[in-house]
């Protein structure tokens, strides 16, 4: 590891995962099911569904959307 904090969207998963009792990768999952919607879409599913935050929900959706660009 090079020791330097994680920035971005990952910065978020801890507070995710300790807020919202479930890891990243269910959270993934569940995004992914719900393609092909849009970021915000995606977003609002997060929060209405599931009672997300919305900085939360976002980071998620970030994370996940470029993952599966790349």
């Amino acid at each position: 590891m090079s020791g330097e904090p994680i920035k971005g969207p990952a910065s978020y998963f801890p507070s995710i995962e300790n807020t919202y009792g479930r890891p990243i990768s269910e959270w993934q999952a569940l995004v992914r099911a719900s393609y092909p919607a849009k970021h915000m879409e995606l977003v609002a599913m997060l929060k209405g569904e599931h009672g997300m935050g919305h900085g939360h929900a976002n980071a998620v959706v970030a994370q996940t959307l470029a993952q599966d660009k790349a």
